[in-house]
């Protein structure tokens, strides 16, 4: 039976679940820059992620899937000018994004990934 590595266990949810080669990440929500524009929430979280991946000696290259959650999907084509300048040209991950109300309303979004090890 292939091992379950838990990071960052909480009560209601892990920071990080990897099985085999396989890492499922929670989601990303803005850092430091809560109540900025979703260009500057975006880069703040793709950073984020960026960094999450390299902790695992992983990289944006071996992204497998991304879910994003706009609060508003009016803001998707300044979401996608950050999106695209960030995802590394023939390695774009499967991606869904849809309009969601966020648990904080200064969240322009959220984004969780699964990447490849």
């Amino acid at each position: 039976m292939t091992e379950i590595n838990r990071i960052g266990v909480a009560a209601r949810y892990s920071d990080l679940v990897i099985l085999g080669d396989t890492a499922y990440f929670s989601g990303y929500v803005p850092e430091t820059t809560l109540g900025h524009s979703i260009s500057d929430q975006t880069k703040d979280i793709l950073a984020q992620i960026e960094q999450s991946l390299a902790e695992i000696g992983s990289d944006k290259s071996r992204l497998l899937h991304a879910t994003i959650w706009l609060a508003d999907i009016d803001s998707y084509e300044e979401m996608n000018a950050v999106w695209d300048a960030w995802v590394m040209p023939g390695h774009s991950p499967a991606r869904v994004c849809v309009q969601s109300r966020l648990a904080d309303p200064q969240y322009a979004l959220e984004i969780q990934v699964i990447a490849a090890l």
